[in-house]
């Protein structure tokens, strides 16, 4: 009788461990997705950077604040140069208006000029809209872990979920093993052909913990261009209040 009960537990083992192990397993993908995600993101954020984009045919640096608050709320404001001061990109839900000061218009970009570069960088304004949260919108595993290139690292490849509104057909994403940061995501199309990469880098104390300061952004069919992101001051949870993402307020200085 005894040796009957422990088979038949050894036998109930076999399916339970492995089904804890993959529990445990999706947990721990689910904790550092958001870890990555939550980096630059808390209820709301205000930050100072700069950005150099680099084409075949012109160099442009500009620098730039901006708010957000959740998922559906940012607004980006020029700083300099001093001939685009003012230039505002409003994002309210799924919409994106775009304030001219030199005219002193505001347009609301239609669904034709979507995938539009935005503010002449390698970011579209579609990219702007749809902001994926890495965990909700893809199923994810670990697909390496371990040393390469003299890092301790992890590397998650992630598959958009049916209903996630993504443009990509898969993402790799390589993050520090010790600190989580991410060091290098690469963005494919729904061919499964490499179209960019975002490399990190400069990590620095900002947003009181340590984080990458420069994010760069390379198409994989442009190998020689980028747009580099410089982080120069970043607040999270700061108090914002609704209004600041209105019309209205585009138009302020």
């Amino acid at each position: 009788m005894f040796k009957h009960l422990l088979f038949c537990f050894s036998l109930l083992s076999l399916f339970i461990v492995p089904s804890v192990q993959a529990e445990s397993d999706s947990e721990r993908v689910k904790m550092l997705l958001n870890e990555v995600d939550d980096l630059w993101r808390g209820q709301s954020s205000y930050a100072v950077t700069s950005m150099h984009v680099k084409t075949a045919h012109y160099e442009r640096t500009m620098k730039m604040e901006g708010w957000s608050k959740g998922k559906e709320k940012t607004l980006f404001r020029i700083m300099q140069p001093l001939r685009e001061k003012g230039t505002a990109t409003l994002k309210s839900d799924n919409h994106i208006y775009t304030y001219l000061p030199k005219t002193d218009r505001t347009i609301k970009l239609t669904s034709g000029m979507m995938m539009g570069s935005w503010m002449g960088s390698h970011l579209t304004n579609d990219d702007l809209v749809k902001e994926a949260r890495l965990e909700e919108d893809y199923t994810a595993e670990i697909s390496f872990e371990g040393e390469r290139d003299g890092q301790n690292i992890i590397e998650f490849s992630l598959i958009p979920r049916l209903d996630a509104a993504v443009v990509w057909g898969k993402l790799v994403l390589i993050i520090l093993e010790d600190s989580h940061i991410p060091v290098i995501e690469y963005y494919y199309d729904e061919d499964m052909v490499l179209a960019r990469t975002i490399e990190f880098s400069d990590i620095q104390l900002l947003g009181g913990r340590e984080r990458p300061a420069v994010l760069t952004v390379v198409p994989a069919d442009k190998p020689d261009e980028y747009t580099r992101f410089v982080y120069e001051e970043l607040s999270l949870n700061v108090a914002l209040k609704d209004s600041l993402f209105s019309l209205s307020s585009l138009k302020k200085r």
